[in-house]
């Protein structure tokens, strides 16, 4: 239970002060009034509220930054002050750090309408800039002749921003041009890499028995000609993996993912989903060895998802065979 303390009349006098001078257009007067208010008592977060909004008018977000984080400190529950730290850190153009100012007040006052309006704007501006870094970015794809990964960064933005009039005018040059492109690249396709690439157009689609039927055709033609090893097959063999386990076939997941890493041990992916797998039909200390030399391999060329998720399947799949242990005892 929150505790009330009697304000400290001399405190309250120096606040005052600071009000009328901030009434008065008079930022800095103001601001020396209410620090004389947070040195006698430190605690009361609407000196530094005050201290903040006369930093705004002033336009010094630093200091308007340190008053929000000071109000704060003074009092957690006081949502003006995230309030205040979010427009410090706006005007700072620190975007992401207001985004957690906002949602951290959000978190005190889930209703607040002021932090609810500033997070609906930060999160359309963000949006902005990220269709423009994309449409930037389609520009020098473009510039340098990459028309194919010019095609997939609009794609991109069409998904953020569907019907922007600057990405719908670049995909009017580039989509022609892609198509094409893409057409000719069918044309020379061997009969495995067009089975292979409808199994990714059915993956796409979620149709994922249709995509298995391609892939497994892909790997008998590759089978029949003796290129079961090429990497077209150990292509197949992962996005069938993939597929596979969509539908649950873990048996099916765990024959892939060992194709794959009979060529390729350390291949992460195969490594991460054949755990998964044998987690799926209760073979613990198989899916643990996979787990384990994930873990064991280095940290970039594992990835932070792929390193927590395999931290938490470790922790979980210790405490099964544990428990597994002791029931056979």
């Amino acid at each position: 239970m929150k505790i009330f303390k009697m304000p400290h009349p001399k405190a309250e006098a120096f606040k005052a002060e600071g009000n009328k001078f901030f009434k008065d257009g008079q930022y800095s007067s103001a601001i020396a009034k209410y620090k004389e208010a947070t040195a006698i008592d430190p605690n009361v977060p609407a000196y530094w509220s005050n201290m903040a909004a006369c930093y705004e008018k002033l336009q010094d977000y630093d200091h308007m930054e340190d008053a929000a984080r000071g109000c704060i400190k003074a009092d957690k529950s006081f949502v003006k002050g995230y309030f205040r730290l979010a427009a410090a850190l706006k005007n700072k153009n620190d975007l992401e750090g207001c985004i957690k100012a906002l949602e951290s007040g959000l978190a005190v006052d889930s209703s607040n309408a002021d932090l609810k309006k500033m997070k609906k704007e930060l999160t359309e501006l963000q949006r902005g800039e990220t269709v423009a870094a994309y449409i930037r970015k389609c520009e020098e794809q473009m510039a340098n002749g990459d028309i194919p990964a010019a095609y997939k960064t609009l794609e991109l933005a069409s998904r953020m921003d569907a019907g922007n009039p600057d990405i719908e005018r670049m995909m009017s040059k580039v989509k022609p041009k892609y198509e094409r492109m893409e057409a000719s690249r069918k044309a020379n396709l061997s009969p495995d890499e067009m089975h292979k690439e409808r199994g990714d157009e059915a993956f796409k689609a979620a149709n994922f028995e249709g995509a298995i039927e391609h892939y497994t055709k892909c790997l008998e033609g590759l089978q029949r000609r003796g290129e079961s090893m090429s990497d077209l097959a150990m292509k197949a063999h992962s996005n069938r993996a993939a597929c596979y386990k969509q539908i649950s076939n873990f048996d099916g997941v765990i024959e892939d993912c060992t194709a794959v890493l009979e060529v390729d041990p350390d291949n992460v992916k195969a490594l991460v989903r054949r755990a998964q797998a044998f987690e799926g039909v209760e073979r613990y200390r198989f899916a643990l060895q996979d787990v384990k030399t994930v873990l064991n391999m280095p940290y970039a060329q594992v990835g932070k998802a792929n390193v927590d998720m395999c931290n938490m399947m470790q922790h979980r799949l210790n405490r099964t065979v544990q428990q597994l242990k002791a029931s056979n005892v």
